[in-house]
């Protein structure tokens, strides 16, 4: 991220849809870890995982609190996961949900952790779910090449 200083360590937290509570996190470390999807802002940035929850089920009951446990934790940006931009179908409630978090809790919010995997770019480009110019500017940073997207399938 442009805006970051490489002397400071930038506090990331992760929110997942609750489709995925039992996820245990290994495509979004990964990513984090290696600078893949989303977390290819931070290439040159050290961070640290300061949260990671579920948004608590539709509508979002834990959009509410969490950004503001994280906050007391120091986060700087909180990254809406991947699972929330390719579930089916993907989250409708995106958009208000990073509006929310930023006007509420003054807290930075990207779209997406880990790349797409491929299995599900193939899907959702044949059903049509990311046509719009809005879906296509959130997916972008999680697109990546497609020998990235098969490592996450």
């Amino acid at each position: 991220m442009s805006e970051q200083n490489s002397s400071k360590i930038v506090k990331i937290g992760i929110i997942i849809c609750d489709r995925y509570r039992n996820c245990a996190a290994g495509k979004c470390l990964r990513a984090l870890k290696n600078r893949e999807g989303a977390f290819g802002y931070y290439q040159d940035v050290e961070v640290e995982l300061v949260g990671f929850t579920t948004c608590g089920g539709c509508p979002g009951g834990n959009i509410e609190y969490a950004p503001a446990e994280m906050k007391r934790n120091g986060v700087d940006v909180i990254h809406l996961a991947t699972g929330l931009l390719v579930g089916y179908p993907p989250c409708p409630y995106l958009k208000y949900f990073k509006e929310f978090i930023e006007m509420h809790h003054q807290i930075k919010v990207v779209y997406g952790t880990h790349p797409i995997p491929q299995s599900y770019f193939l899907t959702h480009q044949e059903l049509g779910s990311w046509d719009s110019p809005e879906w296509k500017e959130i997916i972008t940073p999680e697109l990546t090449i497609e020998d990235q997207r098969l490592s996450y399938s």
